[in-house]
């Protein structure tokens, strides 16, 4: 599955969450961290929904630039 990740800067690297995903975010110095972060976070993310028993989410979330004359 393909799972939409939102990166943002902070005052000391990165953080990274997924809409589809409540709860799964993740931290890191630099972009490549953050990604790989995230990455290692949604597989632990969904190994434990299956644990528990509970769906694993469908992607749905979906991102676009809009661009804006300045």
């Amino acid at each position: 599955m393909k799972y939409l990740v939102i990166v943002e800067p902070t005052s000391t690297g990165f953080s990274a969450y997924s809409p589809d995903l409540p709860g799964c975010i993740t931290t890191g110095s630099t972009l490549e961290e953050v990604q790989q972060n995230m990455e290692d976070a949604i597989a632990f993310h969904l190994e434990g929904l299956q644990a528990e028993g509970c769906e694993v989410p469908t992607p749905k979330s979906t991102a676009t630039y809009v661009e804006i004359a300045a």
